[in-house]
Parts: C-alpha cells; structure tokens; sequence
C-alpha cells in the first residue's frame, strides 16, 4: 500500500501517473481517436492516475481526458486538475491557435487569472462540467507565482481547504516549476502535495535546497513531473535531443547529461529509466507524472519504471557528484 500524500488526507498516488497536456495538443495536433489511443495506452499499461488542467488545449485535455475516463469505474482511478486560470469567451479567436502556449487549438477562449475563492470554486465546477464526471480526487493550484504569489497562494489554500472540508476533493496541491512558490506552499503546512516540475530531475535538483526539507517539516508529499527535462533525459544518448526547458541545452548541462547517461551505460541501464526512478528514491516523493503524444512512449515509460536499476549505479553517481 503506497503511502498517503501527507498525515492530512487518505489519499495515496501510484508510482506513475499521466499528465494529459499531450491529449489538449501540445506541441502538435491529434485527432480525438488519436488522443483516446493515447489514454487507451496509458490505462492498458496499467497506469492508474492522470493529471489535467483547464490551461492544457484551453479545455481540450479536460474534454477528452473526461470521456475517455467516463468509460472506466471511477473507484479505480485518481484524477487531479489545477485552478487559477478560468476561461472566458473570447470572441474572434477561432481565427487564431495557441501557439504561444504551445498548444495547437482555436484561441476560442482565453486564460483568466483567478485564484479567489469564488474563482476557484468555479473554477473546480467547469472543469468537472467539462469533464463530465462528479468529482476529481486532487485539486492543484497552478502557477500562483506568475502574479500576485503571496496573495494568490493565501487565498488558494483557503479555498481548497474549505472544497476538501466540504469532501469535494480529498487533497489539496500547488503545481509550480517555481522553487520559491513551490517552498511557500511546502512551508505553510495547508497543502497535501507539490507538483515539482523539472526542479527535481536526475540532471538536476535545485529543489532539495528549500523545498524538499520544508516538505518534510511540514509532511508534504511531492509529486515530481518533467523528469526528462523536456527531452535531454528521455534517450540513452542526450545528444541526440539536446532540448532543455525551452530551447537547446546549454553545453555545461549537455555535458553534464551524458556523463549521467555514460554511468547508466556503463551498468546496463537506460538513462530514461534511471530518470524516470529517481527521485522517488526520495523519502516525500509520492509519485512520478509522465506525459506523451505517443502510445509507444507510454508503454516504453511504464516499462522503464519497472525496470530493475543497482544500488551501483546510484553509488557511482554520486561519487561523481551528479546526484547528492
């Protein structure tokens, strides 16, 4: 039995999960069949908790993670969603796609800062609409930082914790790849979870100086999201997409890459499936999100997160100073 997210709920997350901005088009575009073959994959691979947004396809990865999961007994999945970006009609901008926002869909509606209470609940209500389900197990607040954060994120954790008190939702999250606001919410003690986007990765881990201990004053559970560093780790030779973040990798951090991936190689093992493992060798991470556009991919994940990894391997790593 896995253990729960924090003393605070009951609610526990399998070591893998889903995250569904690939199925709103991200990056590129699938059709509905496409995006059902990719859940499809994913819940045949024996992957059991998926995580959405309203800000992922401006709705799209609601809708179509909705009906595919309507499908299926609701007692055998955990659903998360985020708040803090409402949509609101936006008229004329089906002549225009997301592109911004790296997502291939008609600007139909657009983002709305909202993290009020009010906001939130209503928030929570149009994406279970969306959905077509009556209730999600985790609500995260998504990117607080990017305004107001101390307000925002004030007001956040009372308005979840009032929808957990009411039993709308079992746990309450702040979903952030900010180490500061990601600390903050660890810090205030009113949070089950954290969604630590790309601060802790095998490549790197800049949340282990704040973040990871305030967790564990605070008995924050951690749910780590891309682990691949957007491409750098997901192949046994970096060099062969050397993307990180939101451009190429800078030639320090490439190097640093495949000396990681040289040590995996050396013991047997595939650099995605080390990096997709690690950080759950972390006493408050909870879980691994994992995302794709790609069947195949989903079922490569959830092989390389069963694959058999020495104690060697991390030993030489951190011998070498490229894990703690």
């Amino acid at each position: 039995m896995a253990d729960p997210l924090s003393p605070r709920t009951d609610l526990s997350l399998p070591p893998l999960g889903y995250g569904a901005a690939n199925v709103g088009n991200l990056h590129r575009a699938l059709t509905d069949d496409e995006a059902h073959a990719v859940l499809e994959a994913a819940w045949d691979a024996g992957i059991r908790s998926f995580d959405t947004a309203p800000h992922y396809g401006l709705g799209l990865s609601e809708r179509r993670l909705g009906a595919f999961l309507a499908t299926k007994p609701r007692d055998e999945f955990v659903l998360s969603t985020k708040v803090g970006r409402l949509l609101v009609a936006n008229p004329g901008g089906q002549e225009s796609l997301d592109l911004d926002n790296g997502f291939h869909v008609p600007q139909t509606v657009r983002r709305e800062w909202d993290f009020s209470e009010a906001g939130i609940r209503r928030s929570l209500d149009e994406s279970l609409e969306r959905m077509g389900l009556d209730r999600v197990d985790l609500l995260y607040l998504h990117d607080p930082e990017l305004a107001d954060l101390e307000r925002d994120l004030d007001s956040g954790i009372r308005a979840l914790t009032a929808l957990k008190s009411e039993g709308r939702i079992r746990a309450t999250g702040l979903g952030s790849m900010s180490a500061d606001a990601l600390a903050l919410g660890a810090a205030s003690g009113g949070l089950d979870t954290l969604m630590v986007a790309g601060r802790l990765t095998l490549l790197e881990q800049p949340a282990l100086a704040d973040v990871v201990p305030a967790c564990e004053r605070t008995g924050t559970g951690i749910v780590t999201a891309s682990v691949f560093n957007s491409g750098l780790l997901a192949h046994d030779a970096p060099s062969a997409n050397p993307r990180y973040e939101y451009g190429d990798a800078p030639p320090e951090i490439l190097e640093r890459a495949t000396r990681i991936a040289d040590i995996c190689r050396a013991h047997g093992v595939s650099l995605p499936a080390a990096a997709l493992q690690y950080t759950l060798r972390i006493a408050t991470v909870r879980s691994v999100v994992a995302g794709s556009s790609r069947p195949q991919q989903i079922r490569q994940n959830a092989e390389w997160m069963r694959a058999p990894i020495p104690d060697a391997l991390w030993d030489d790593l951190a011998r070498d100073d490229l894990i703690p």
